[in-house]
């Protein structure tokens, strides 16, 4: 078994030698004018990305924020094709680690708004996103909701759970852009690291989602 791992790590290496060995050569090829075009078409790619990153600056991308209303919603939603919209209670403590994570996503993310309703104030939105348990987050994508993250139980369980985990979660909806792996969950990663380092076995249950709150309460 281990050979046939070490085997295809050589052929692995050796495919991505030759793809390099090829690009370099191509380079080579290429003309003064050629090169010309290709620095071009780089410019005006460079051009229509900062122009993207400041429309959704203008539409308030990049930093967390409160929405007052259905209204104010609705009109995000025709600007943002990518939304993360966290449904909260004042009386409801994990609404609070979920801020805190969102805050930090949001300037990270510039690619979707984030945000937040109180559900108690906007129960026409509440009923149509069909939002039973407090903290709700609506992942919505291409101005359609992909998918919900209810309470905390696909965060692990616990309370706390990393941003990274966060992050994790909410790209399974495709809302945001995410560059690691999407099969694996990072608070995995750590476990199986820490446990390999400390040689020990960790043995432990769930914590009990008990302060996720049914709405209809």
């Amino acid at each position: 078994m281990e050979q046939v791992l070490q085997n295809n790590l050589i052929s692995a290496a050796v495919q991505l030698e030759k793809q390099l060995d090829n690009e370099l050569s191509r380079l080579d090829s290429l003309g003064g004018e050629d090169l010309e075009k290709l620095r071009e078409q780089r410019i005006q790619e460079m051009k229509k990305q900062a122009a993207q990153r400041q429309e959704w600056k203008n539409n308030g991308h990049g930093e967390y924020s409160e929405l007052a209303d259905e209204k104010e919603f609705f009109e995000v939603s025709k600007k943002s094709a990518n939304i993360v919209c966290h449904f909260y209670r004042d009386s409801t403590p994990r609404c609070r680690i979920v801020d805190m994570h969102l805050k930090i996503l949001a300037q990270k993310h510039l690619e979707a708004k984030f945000c937040k309703v109180n559900a108690e104030k906007c129960p026409f939105l509440t009923q149509r996103l069909r939002i039973k348990v407090i903290p709700s987050i609506a992942l919505i994508k291409d101005s359609k909701t992909k998918d919900y993250i209810v309470g905390f139980t696909d965060l692990g369980n616990c309370d706390d759970f990393s941003t990274e985990m966060f992050e994790w979660r909410i790209a399974q909806s495709g809302a945001i852009d995410y560059n690691g792996d999407l099969l694996t969950p990072p608070d995995d990663k750590k476990k199986k690291k820490q446990a390999y380092n400390s040689k020990k076995t960790i043995r432990g249950g769930y914590v009990s989602d008990d302060s996720d709150i049914d709405f209809d309460d």
